[in-house]
């Protein structure tokens, strides 16, 4: 998916999200507790609506998506000073190995080209016995109030690459070496399947 469809929506990306606050306000909770004085980072951060609220839990964060549009709008208003936005690819992450506690990639995966090679990097970036947090839109056809929006979506221009039930989303993540340690489907205009996790030992986890 081209960088402007999301530099083009990157303003009215909030208001859009509202819909769906019952999701925010789950992750609002439970995230900080997960996050808790770790090093923390943030894929596809938006408008940085998540960041801004567990960032102040955290010991440092940084927030990244690869809209430039996105990140403009993230940088509006007030931001823990722990906080920092940054324009990044998910793909090529421009971060040494090894140099978080923590990484959060909500609502991303199934609108990425390679969802194994963002999840590559995220181990890569990621410390041994951290946690990824991975909440993400599945059951993209099981409503009739989820397949009009998907339906909206792709007349926006949004694309799904995958389209995941809730069984293969954590089918897919175990598949590549991730042990789910906490699920939670919640119900939205498309579901959502809120994830923890940490690399399984027998994927040969680089130290």
């Amino acid at each position: 998916m081209k960088k402007r469809i999301w530099d083009l929506y990157a303003p009215i990306y909030k208001q859009a999200m509202k819909a769906d606050q019952q999701i925010y306000d789950f992750m609002y909770e439970r995230i900080p507790e997960v996050i808790k004085d770790k090093e923390v980072l943030e894929i596809a951060t938006g408008p940085g609506l998540l960041a801004k609220h567990i960032a102040p839990f955290a010991k440092n964060m940084i927030a990244t998506d690869y809209s430039d549009g996105m990140i403009k709008e993230a940088r509006k208003g007030d931001c823990p000073k722990n906080l920092r936005f940054e324009v990044a690819d998910a793909s090529n992450l421009p971060y040494e190995d090894n140099s978080f506690d923590a990484v959060l990639i909500a609502n991303a995966l199934h609108i990425v080209p390679d969802p194994k090679k963002v999840l590559e990097e995220i181990d890569r970036v990621l410390r041994p016995e951290g946690i990824l947090i991975a909440p993400n839109f599945v059951e993209h056809r099981g409503t009739l109030s989820s397949r009009i929006w998907s339906l909206i979506l792709r007349i926006a221009g949004i694309r799904f690459e995958q389209q995941w039930t809730a069984k293969e989303y954590l089918a897919f993540l175990e598949n590549q070496g991730w042990h789910v340690t906490y699920s939670r489907e919640m119900t939205a205009r498309i579901a959502m399947m809120y994830t923890e996790c940490k690399r399984s030992k027998e994927a040969g986890r680089k130290e």
